[in-house]
């Protein structure tokens, strides 16, 4: 469905200059708020609102479920393990702030609040369990189609834990003390330790699938990934401040309550940029779609009939000299005509010394020449600049052949420093500088112009019976 699930997509815009940034800001929120709770007893750090709460937990459960659809979506089209793992954690994640309140409805009055508090600590832990193993996996591994029980196993578990729990519930002992304090002005770590435990376990698995998360966007440039990783940062230092202050489950907002919504508002973040990167990704492929059928028409159209001309010439035509004029344009026409085919029937991320190199062999084997290459392939171009350096390319190696006489033609494409340098140099005959600096021929002027585009310079340096060299640095 989205672009993680196989498309490439331009992720110019969409991740930051650098994509552990976002994980290194919100590891610092969390340090720094852990750091005020701890340390200061003279700040109130909570309030006692219910309705707050609830508020709360239902946005951060409806973030929860968006993101968990995308996840989904990604997972129907990539099969990945690591998609169904997240979604399912966030899934759970979802459920955990929003179904005890339901749980509440139909549960014994006198033994709902333990079991609700029960039950949401065994969904959380269930979920951080999934999504440090979803950040475990990585995204190589992939299931097979039809292999439906992975993605029912979180449900059935989910059904066993109810049942365990509502068979149990007159014996669960209490997570939380009965009063809870009046006062949140400073840390109170307090409640059953199977609650604390989880608590720190959350914490621990959260702040694990951040550093996997951030490593794997880094290296796969994974837009959704690049925000989960802080997310889940942030979602471990909640469940820090959760342990000093277990506000999760009581009438209390807390800095952990805030922690854990900073998350969701950074997952949400991750899932608008994963909506824009998915139509960006359709949009790109409508156009190169377009292209290909234009690159279509144009072969079997103007190439065929370009085709039919030239041939028409050789037998229509006594004129030697005529004949020859005709036949040289109609190659320059058939050369402009598979060069635009040739233009739009690629794809616009192979990289800039691939699209040279097929260009240059393609002139070369036309004409008969040979054509050495020495690319660097680490050099990119935006779309205009390669296609600009490319016509450059082709009309530069055509007319070290055709006119110069070349049995051989260098590319070269490097770097320095600050600039890129594409050289074109033959072994033709050359001609006086004077000739070239007075010349006003169509094909110098165009490579002038399109190098002046770049924005570049142009350079053209022959010997009469040495050769010449076209230089272009942008």
């Amino acid at each position: 469905m989205l672009s993680g699930g196989g498309r490439r997509a331009d992720h110019r815009g969409l991740l930051p200059r650098d994509p552990l940034g976002p994980t290194a800001a919100g590891w610092l929120l969390g340090v720094v708020t852990t750091v005020a709770v701890a340390g200061s007893h003279h700040l109130v750090f909570g309030v006692h609102s219910r309705s707050a709460h609830l508020v709360l937990d239902t946005v951060d459960a409806c973030v929860g479920l968006l993101v968990t659809f995308l996840l989904w979506g990604r997972f129907r089209r990539s099969r990945r393990l690591q998609d169904l793992l997240l979604a399912q954690g966030l899934l759970l994640l979802a459920a955990a702030s929003v179904v005890p309140g339901a749980v509440d409805a139909v549960l014994d009055p006198g033994s709902a609040d333990a079991t609700e508090v029960w039950w949401a600590i065994a969904i959380r832990s269930m979920a951080a369990l999934l999504v440090v193993g979803s950040a475990l996996v990585g995204r190589d591994r992939r299931l097979p189609e039809g292999a439906r029980l992975h993605e029912l196993a979180p449900a059935l578990v989910l059904a066993a834990v109810f049942v365990a729990l509502w068979w149990v519930r007159d014996s669960l002992p209490l997570p939380l003390p009965q009063d809870p304090p009046a006062s949140a002005s400073r840390p109170v770590i307090t409640g059953h330790p199977l609650l604390l435990a989880a608590q720190a376990a959350g914490a621990v698995a959260f702040a694990a699938a951040s550093v996997l998360f951030a490593a794997q966007a880094r290296r796969r440039r994974d837009v959704l990934l690049l925000w989960m990783a802080p997310a889940c940062g942030v979602a471990a230092f909640a469940r820090v401040n959760y342990f000093l202050f277990p506000s999760l489950y009581t009438d209390w907002v807390y800095t952990g309550d805030l922690l854990r919504s900073a998350g969701y508002a950074l997952m949400l973040v991750g899932a608008a940029r994963e909506i824009g990167e998915h139509w960006s990704g359709w949009a790109t492929a409508t156009v190169l779609e377009d292209r290909r059928r234009l690159a279509r028409e144009l072969h079997d159209g103007v190439v065929q009939e370009l085709g039919y001309i030239r041939s028409a010439t050789v037998a229509a035509v006594p004129d030697e000299a005529a004949r020859a004029d005709l036949l040289s344009a109609c190659d320059r026409a058939f050369d402009e005509a598979r060069a635009a085919v040739d233009a739009l029937g690629r794809s616009t991320e192979e990289p800039l010394g691939f699209v040279l190199h097929r260009a240059a062999r393609q002139v070369a084997e036309r004409y008969g020449g040979r054509v050495l290459l020495d690319l660097d392939d680490s050099i990119e171009a935006g779309h205009a600049q390669r296609h600009a350096l490319v016509r450059i390319t082709r009309e530069a190696v055509s007319n070290a052949i055709r006119h110069g006489g070349a049995r051989s033609v260098t590319v070269r494409l490097e770097r320095d420093a600050t600039r890129c340098r594409l050289v074109v140099h033959d072994d033709g005959r050359g001609f006086a500088p004077a000739v070239v600096a007075a010349s006003t021929g169509y094909g110098l002027t165009s490579m002038r112009e399109r190098a002046a585009a770049l924005p570049g310079t142009f350079e053209i340096a022959s010997t009469d019976g040495l050769g010449t060299a076209v230089t272009v640095v942008w």
